[in-house]
């Protein structure tokens, strides 16, 4: 499975709290994503729908996306 430039959308993000999920055709499950991971600089904010591409990683609790771009800029 290719765990690297996965393109996906974002299912929710909570701009409050710094952390959301996001859903891709590749995995059946959602796919953790904190605000740490999303590349860029400044205060970083995810909108909901928002097309993006990212890697993923296998923690303890499942898949969490790293290294997240706005599709635009992928």
């Amino acid at each position: 499975m290719n765990t690297e430039n996965i393109q996906g959308h974002v299912k929710w993000f909570d701009n409050r709290k710094g952390f959301g999920f996001l859903r891709c055709d590749q995995f059946d499950e959602d796919i953790f994503i904190h605000y740490s991971n999303i590349s860029g600089e400044g205060y970083k904010v995810l909108e909901d729908g928002q097309a993006v591409c990212f890697g993923v990683i296998k923690g303890e609790k499942g898949w969490h996306a790293r290294e997240v771009q706005v599709l635009q800029t992928c």
